[in-house]
């Protein structure tokens, strides 16, 4: 095995090959202290707000490069080795005359005191790149649904956007970007040490699965989307950190005629679409998952593996029947998604193993599916109650139900008596009443600062009966 011990980046379209001052130094704190480019602001720390939006380019498996927008402030350096990056300082056209992006935000007055404008500049400029220069409303709500604005007033910052494509077209070298990609393409594991703490980049699978067994516990790093907070918000200091986007076969997403599996790497934006072409009941918790940015750094595999009892993406995935692929060095084996939560922040894992892949099955033909959200806001909020829902029926009667909510215990959880108490019965609201009584055996919810334990009982009850609405066109639930 290999070994480089620095990481390299294309930056505003200069190469910085860095040693970060410690493996967890976040993008935000390298582009203000370390080169100077203070446009990236802090205004969250933690990938809520958006101030610190910038775009990340990297060079897929399909030989395409692929713009997304991340957020800086949770992101570690050593996680940029391989990609490209652009701030706000590098978005200006050479000859120094504004970009389309930035010219139509001061064309539509969409600044006021500006905290936040190079932020939603950069989700912009991510738009652009890709292409999507004349978007409809929902689409540049959903790209913008990482950025804040606490002044303006989002009318100016929509109508920017929508406007953008109407300048003269500034069309980026992609074939340059191509070659910068390909010339720091990683081929060898990075292994950086500094003040006692370690950070390993595996280029492979197997190396991955070596340096777990060497170090388990080590803390496996995907995104950052939850990790980056350890230490932007609770100051922890990480002693050993293993990344694994790095690993290319970790990115894939594979089919055949009866399961998806989805490996550790591959990004929430990437791993729901797949799923929604099978169930497309799950678009709406897609885009309410978390913000685009979030979507475009997580994965769908590390909100799996974090366990977290108020994960939106458990629920739906238990209720489906999904399986997780655990590998420890070159063993693996399987088990329900629901057996690998024991308790809270417990796991059936063993020492130096971890969640290579998730497989979730395909839709049968006689299956209604069906997952809601419960949260304060619509975007970029964490639920008080998720349920999810997947039901056959055999002549008019319950012949499977799979049910599962999060928010309501210390993992996310099948509901079995209320399951037991529809399964060989009629569906109909008899029966799901009688098994909204039953629910109470299943869950006893904590109170907290974002439900009461009375609210949450009571609104994962109502839910299945919404669920039975919809399901039998009993009533329109979405008015």
């Amino acid at each position: 095995m290999t070994h480089r011990t620095s990481v390299r980046f294309f930056l505003n379209g200069q190469l910085h090959e860095v040693v970060p001052s410690s493996p967890t130094q976040t993008l935000l704190n390298y582009l203000r202290e370390d080169v100077g480019l203070t446009g990236t602001k802090e205004g969250c720390a933690e990938g809520d707000c958006g101030a610190c939006t910038v775009t990340e380019a990297t060079l897929e498996a399909d030989g395409k490069v692929h713009f997304r927008a991340i957020n800086a402030c949770i992101r570690f350096v050593p996680s940029l080795d391989g990609k490209a990056l652009w701030t706000v300082e590098g978005v200006a056209q050479q000859d120094g005359s504004l970009h389309p992006v930035q010219q139509a935000m001061v064309d539509c007055h969409g600044s006021q005191c500006g905290f936040c404008t190079p932020g939603f500049v950069m989700s912009m400029y991510t738009m652009y790149q890709n292409g999507d220069v004349k978007p409809c409303r929902d689409e540049v709500l959903d790209n913008l649904s990482g950025n804040l604005c606490r002044c303006t007033g989002y009318r100016p910052i929509i109508d920017a956007v929508q406007s953008m494509g109407s300048y003269p077209a500034v069309p980026t070298d992609v074939d340059a970007v191509t070659e910068q990609l390909k010339s720091i393409r990683p081929d060898s594991t990075v292994a950086l040490e500094s003040n006692g703490q370690r950070y390993f980049a595996p280029a492979t699978a197997a190396e991955l699965a070596s340096l777990y067994e060497q170090y388990p516990d080590a803390i496996i790093l995907a995104g950052g989307t939850d990790v980056g907070l350890w230490v932007t918000k609770h100051l922890m200091t990480l002693k050993t950190v293993i990344y694994l986007g790095n690993v290319e076969e970790l990115k894939v997403i594979e089919q055949n005629d009866s399961e998806i599996r989805i490996n550790a790497a591959s990004l929430l934006n990437d791993a729901f679409p797949a799923l929604v072409n099978e169930y497309p009941e799950l678009e709406e918790l897609w885009k309410r998952f978390s913000s685009m940015p979030i979507r475009n750094s997580g994965t769908l595999v590390g909100n799996v593996a974090n366990g977290s009892p108020i994960g939106d993406s458990a629920p739906i995935l238990i209720a489906i029947g999904t399986r997780v692929v655990l590998r420890k060095g070159e063993r693996r084996r399987e088990l329900a998604l629901e057996d690998l939560y024991l308790d809270y922040r417990k796991q059936d894992r063993e020492a130096g193993e971890f969640v290579e892949a998730i497989v979730v099955p395909k839709r049968r033909a006689d299956q209604a599916v069906a997952t809601y959200k419960l949260s304060k806001r619509f975007d970029q909020d964490i639920s008080a109650v998720c349920g999810a829902y997947a039901l056959r029926l055999d002549n008019g009667k319950v012949a499977d139900a799979r049910i599962a909510y999060g928010g309501m215990a210390a993992t996310s959880k099948r509901a079995i008596s209320t399951e037991k108490a529809l399964i060989g019965k009629q569906w109909s609201e008899e029966t799901v009443r009688a098994a909204m009584d039953a629910m109470g055996e299943d869950y006893r919810p904590m109170t907290d600062m974002r439900a009461s334990s009375d609210y949450r009982i009571k609104t994962a009850k109502n839910l299945l009966l919404r669920f039975y609405l919809e399901s039998t066109g009993a009533a329109d639930t979405r008015v």
